[in-house]
């Protein structure tokens, strides 16, 4: 299983992605993450999508993606993205935004999790 190096989002955490000194064998991908960091959610989306067309399954972008549509309030879409990272074939560590590192399924999962919580919050 690789080491992938990204920011990935879970909802509502925020944080700093900039990696300096990355382990060698670390891959990095580009998954929008200085973007949705800024509250730019419907410009990651547009960035995410494109990059989606490029790599489907991938359960990065896919988790990221997820969190912009849950910050734009569409949590259905957000919770579908979400269960297909944590069944994509595609599977690594992943860095999150505080620093710990997750199985992407796990990142997934706990992501859907909290989307689901917060929308039991609401209600």
């Amino acid at each position: 299983m690789a080491n992938l190096v990204m920011g990935a989002l879970l909802f509502a955490q925020a944080g700093s992605v900039a990696i300096i000194g990355a382990p060698e064998g670390t891959e990095t991908t580009e998954v929008a993450y200085e973007t949705l960091a800024a509250g730019q959610a419907r410009e990651a989306i547009a960035n995410l999508e494109a990059l989606r067309a490029e790599n489907p399954g991938d359960p990065a972008l896919l988790i990221n993606l997820g969190s912009a549509y849950a910050e734009l309030g569409d949590t259905e879409r957000a919770a579908a993205l979400y269960r297909e990272a944590a069944e994509s074939d595609i599977r690594y560590q992943l860095e999150l935004a505080d620093g710990s590192w997750v199985d992407s399924r796990r990142a997934a999962r706990t992501a859907l999790r909290q989307l689901e919580g917060n929308a039991l919050a609401m209600n």
